[in-house]
C-alpha cells in the first residue's frame, strides 16, 4: 500500500494490483460511496464475501443495509493485509453473500513498542488529509497492548459545488491470556459526508463534457429546470442535445452522510493441544441522511417546483461466529463453525421544503419533514461449514467440504402516505412487504493444490455457491422489493407473483491455474469457468421522474475467463509486472421480457464488466527512494442488456515517488511521497451505479473518473 497515494480505498489498490480486478469511482482517493464500482472475475463487490479479522461485511456496494465497506470501518494504514481467495469457494467467510469468492481484511496488531505515527497530505482541490496513531506498547507483564488512530480526509470536489469529508477512529486491544490464547476488543467508528457528483447518461457526458453535474448554487436554473422536467420541452438552447427525460436527470443538490459503529470482541483460545477456538461477538450500528433535490415533487407552501428528499436509514446488526480448527493426525487439518447474524434496517423518507429564493439544506434542519413512506426489514441469518485439508504427500494438499446457508427476511413498506400528499406532486411509490427465504443445506467446495520442485504449483477449485435475497428501500433497484409495479399494477401485487417464481441466484465455478516463483522471475495463469443459474436482474423503465424496475430472471449465464501475470526482476529493486485479463460472460436468456414482448439476449456479454484488461506496474527502490508507475487499460463495457450502447473503453495511469529520510532528530523514520493519479488526465467513466436497461441510453448511472490531481505526504513514526 506504500505504493499509492495515503488515504485511497484498499478496493482500488487491490484492483490496481490484482488480475480480473476493475474498481472504479469519480474521486481520485476511491472513497465516494456511490460510485465506487468493484468488480472481481465478473462479479461485482455485492456478490464477494468480505471479512475484516473474520467479522462479516456483507456487500461492499452503496446502500449497504446488510454491511459495512471497508473504507468506512478500517483506516488504510491499520491493513496489514488484505488477500483475495484461489477460487470462488471460501467455506470459512461468514457471507450471505459469496458468488464468485472472498476478500479478507486483516487489521495491524498494536506494536509491543510504545510509539506513534503522524502524516499529513495536502493535495488538488484543497485536498488534505490527517493521520495519527499511538501504540501503547506493553503496559504489564501479562502483554497488554492497545492502539488508538485517527483520520480525516477532505476535499472540494473537482467539479460542481461542495466537497467530501471522512472522518475515521479505529481502536484495538489486545489481552494475552497466559500461552494458551488471547483476547482482541475492537472499536470502529467513521463519519462520512459527501457532496455527490450527478449520475449522467452517455449523451450527457458526451455533449455536456465531463465537468457536467448538479446545479448548485445556481438556485434559478434549478428552478428553471424542474419546471421544464415536469411540464415537457427543453430549456433554450438545448433542443436537440439533451431530451426531456435528461432535463430530469438534473438536480439541484445531492449530498449523502454516513455515520458507523462496529464493535467486537474475540477470542482465540488452544483448548486442547491440537483444538483451537475463535469466536467473534460483534455490533455494527449505522445511519445517515441520504439527500437529493427531487425536480419532479412541489414544495407545497412556495409552490417551487422541486423539493429536498432525503431517506434516513438506520442498520443495527448483532451477531457471532464460532470457528474451531481441529488436528487430526498428522496429514489431517479440520475448520468448522456457525455464523448467526440479526440485521433490523428501517428507511423513511422525508420530505422538505424548498423556498421561493432558498432551497431546504441537504445536510441539516431535518426536525420537521413529512413522512412519504417508510420501509422496515428484519433479517436473520445462519451458516453452518465444514471441511478438510488433508496432506497426501509433502507440498500435496486436497481440501474438501460444505456449508449451508439458511437466510430470511420479513419487511417491506410499513407506512405510505401517499395517498394523503397530493400538494406534494408525489406518484406512485411502489408499496410492496412481504417475506422470502433461501436457503442451501449442502454448498460444496473442493480444492487442490500441489508445490513441487521448489518453484511449481498447480491448483484447480470447484465450489458452489448460492447468494441470498438483497432487501433495499422501495425507490431503488436490484432488490424483490424494489421500484415494482405501477398505478395500474400495483408493486404487492408484482411482489406476490415474483414470489412464486423467484429463486436465488447460484453458481458453479470452476478454476484451475500454475505458479511459477524464483528469484527474477514469478508468474501466474488460470482458467476459470462459471455457470450462472436464476441470474436476477433488476430492469427499469420509465420516466426520471416516476422509474419504475423489473426485477426477474434473467436466466442462466455463462461465463469462461483467464488472468496471466508476470513480475520481472532484472535488477536488485527492481520489479516489472504485466497482466492480462479476458473474461467472456453471456447471457443465455432467449425470452427476456420487456415493453410488452420478449427480447432474445442470449450470447449477449453482461453489463458493466470489461471484456479485457491489461495492466503494467514498475516499481524500483534504489537505496531511499522508491518509484512507482501504474497503468491500467479497460475495454468497453456494455451498458445494456441488449449490447446496444457501450461505455467506451479507457487508460488510466497513476506515478509515484518517496523518499526515506531515516531517523531524523526524535523521529524514527521522516518519509516524504508524492503522487499523481489520472496521469495523462483521461476523460472516461469511471464508476456505475444503478440498474442496466434492456436498450438504449436511457439510464442516468455513469459517473465521470476524477481528472488528474497532485498530492504530498510527509509522515513520521515515533
Amino acid at each position: 500500500m506504500d505504493h499509492f497515494v495515503a488515504g485511497t480505498s484498499p478496493m482500488q489498490i487491490l484492483a490496481l494490483t490484482t488480475p480480473g480486478a476493475n474498481f472504479a469511482s469519480d474521486d481520485a482517493f476511491g472513497l465516494d460511496t456511490v460510485a465506487n464500482t468493484l468488480y472481481v472475475r465478473g462479479f461485482n463487490q455485492t456478490q464477494l464475501g468480505v471479512s475484516l479479522d473474520g467479522i462479516p461485511m456483507g456487500g461492499q456496494g452503496f446502500h449497504n443495509w446488510n454491511g459495512l465497506g471497508v473504507d468506512q470501518m478500517e483506516i488504510q494504514e491499520n491493513i496489514s493485509s488484505l488477500t483475495m481467495s484461489q477460487g470462488a469457494g471460501a467455506l470459512d467467510t461468514p457471507s450471505a453473500q459469496t458468488l464468485g469468492g472472498a476478500i479478507t481484511f486483516t487489521s495491524a496488531d498494536p506494536s509491543d513498542k510504545a510509539g506513534g505515527q503522524i502524516s499529513q497530505l495536502f493535495g488538488s482541490y484543497n485536498g488534505f488529509r490527517t493521520f495519527g496513531r499511538v501504540d501503547s506498547g506493553k503496559l504489564n507483564a501479562s502483554g497488554t497492548k492497545f492502539y488508538a488512530a485517527y483520520a480525516r480526509t477532505d476535499q472540494d470536489l473537482w467539479k460542481g459545488y461542495g466537497d467530501q469529508q471522512e472522518q475515521q477512529a479505529n481502536f484495538k486491544l489486545v489481552q494475552p491470556v497466559g500461552d494458551r490464547g488471547k483476547i482482541t476488543a475492537v472499536f470502529d467508528y467513521s463519519n462520512f459526508e459527501q457532496y455527490n457528483y450527478l449520475s449522467l447518461t452517455k449523451n450527457m457526458w458526451q455533449k455536456m463534457g465531463r465537468n457536467t453535474t448538479y446545479l448548485k448554487p445556481n438556485y434559478a436554473l434549478a428552478k428553471e429546470y424542474a419546471y421544464y422536467a415536469q411540464n415537457g420541452g427543453v430549456p433554450a438552447g438545448l433542443e436537440g442535445v439533451l431530451s426531456n427525460d435528461e432535463i430530469g436527470d438534473y438536480a439541484y443538490d445531492g449530498t449523502q452522510t454516513q455515520r458507523n459503529y462496529l464493535s467486537a470482541i474475540t477470542g482465540e483460545f488452544q483448548l486442547f493441544p491440537n483444538v483451537t477456538s475463535k469466536t467473534i461477538a460483534y455490533a455494527h450500528v449505522s445511519n445517515g441522511d441520504y439527500s437529493a433535490t427531487n425536480p419532479f415533487l412541489i414544495s407545497p407552501t412556495s409552490q417551487v417546483p422541486m423539493a429536498m428528499e432525503t431517506g434516513h436509514p438506520d442498520v443495527r446488526r448483532l451477531g457471532f461466529v464460532q470457528n474451531f480448527d481441529i488436528h487430526a493426525g498428522h496429514h489431517n487439518d479440520i475448520k468448522t463453525g456457525i455464523w448467526y447474524e440479526n440485521d433490523r434496517f428501517n428507511y423513511p423518507m422525508m420530505m422538505y421544503e424548498d423556498g421561493v429564493n432558498t432551497p431546504h439544506s441537504s445536510i441539516a434542519d431535518f426536525k420537521n419533514g413529512t413522512t412519504w413512506w417508510a420501509d422496515s426489514f428484519n433479517t436473520n441469518t445462519f451458516q453452518f461449514y465444514l471441511q478438510d485439508t488433508y496432506q497426501i504427500i509433502p507440498g500435496m494438499t486436497v481440501e474438501a467440504g460444505f456449508r449451508s446457508l439458511l437466510q430470511t427476511t420479513h419487511g417491506g413498506t410499513s407506512v405510505d402516505n401517499t395517498s394523503t400528499l397530493s400538494s406534494w406532486g408525489v406518484y406512485y411509490s411502489h408499496p410492496a412487504s412481504g417475506n422470502l427465504t433461501a436457503a442451501n443445506a449442502f454448498l460444496p467446495h473442493f480444492n487442490f493444490d500441489y508445490h513441487f520442485l521448489n518453484q511449481h504449483e498447480v491448483y484447480f477449485d470447484i465450489a458452489e455457491n448460492m447468494r441470498a435475497y438483497d432487501y433495499s428501500a422501495q425507490s431503488s433497484s436490484g432488490s424483490p422489493w424494489s421500484g415494482l409495479g405501477s398505478a395500474s399494477n400495483p408493486a404487492q401485487t408484482v411482489f406476490d407473483e415474483n414470489k412464486k417464481s423467484l429463486r436465488p441466484e447460484r453458481t458453479w465455478n470452476y478454476v484451475v491455474g500454475y505458479r511459477f516463483n524464483s528469484h527474477f522471475f514469478s508468474g501466474s495463469a488460470d482458467f476459470y469457468h462459471t455457470d450462472y443459474y436464476n441470474r436476477l436482474a433488476a430492469i427499469t423503465s420509465g420516466s426520471t421522474g416516476n422509474t419504475y424496475s423489473s426485477f426477474m430472471n434473467v436466466g442462466r449465464e455463462t461465463m469462461n475467463g483467464a488472468d496471466v501475470a508476470g513480475t520481472f526482476r532484472p535488477l536488485p529493486g527492481l520489479a516489472i509486472t504485466n497482466s492480462f485479463s479476458w473474461n467472456d460472460a453471456t447471457y443465455e436468456d432467449t425470452h427476456l421480457p420487456y415493453n410488452g414482448g420478449y427480447v432474445n439476449i442470449k450470447g449477449k456479454q453482461q453489463v458493466y464488466y470489461p471484456k479485457f484488461m491489461y495492466k503494467a506496474d514498475v516499481s524500483y527502490t534504489w537505496h531511499h527512494a522508491t518509484f512507482n508507475f501504474n497503468t491500467t487499460y479497460t475495454s468497453a463495457r456494455q451498458m445494456t442488456y441488449t449490447n446496444d450502447e457501450q461505455i467506451p473503453a479507457y487508460w488510466t495511469s497513476n506515478l509515484n515517488v518517496a523518499y526515506d529520510f531515516g531517523k531524523v532528530g526524535f523521529a524514527q523514520s521522516l518519509k516524504t511521497s508524492f503522487g499523481i493519479t489520472n496521469l495523462y488526465n483521461q476523460n472516461y467513466i469511471g464508476g456505475v451505479y444503478g440498474a442496466a436497461s434492456v436498450a438504449g441510453d436511457d439510464n442516468a448511472n455513469l459517473f465521470v473518473a476524477a481528472p488528474r490531481e497532485f498530492f504530498g505526504t510527509v509522515a513520521a513514526q515515533f
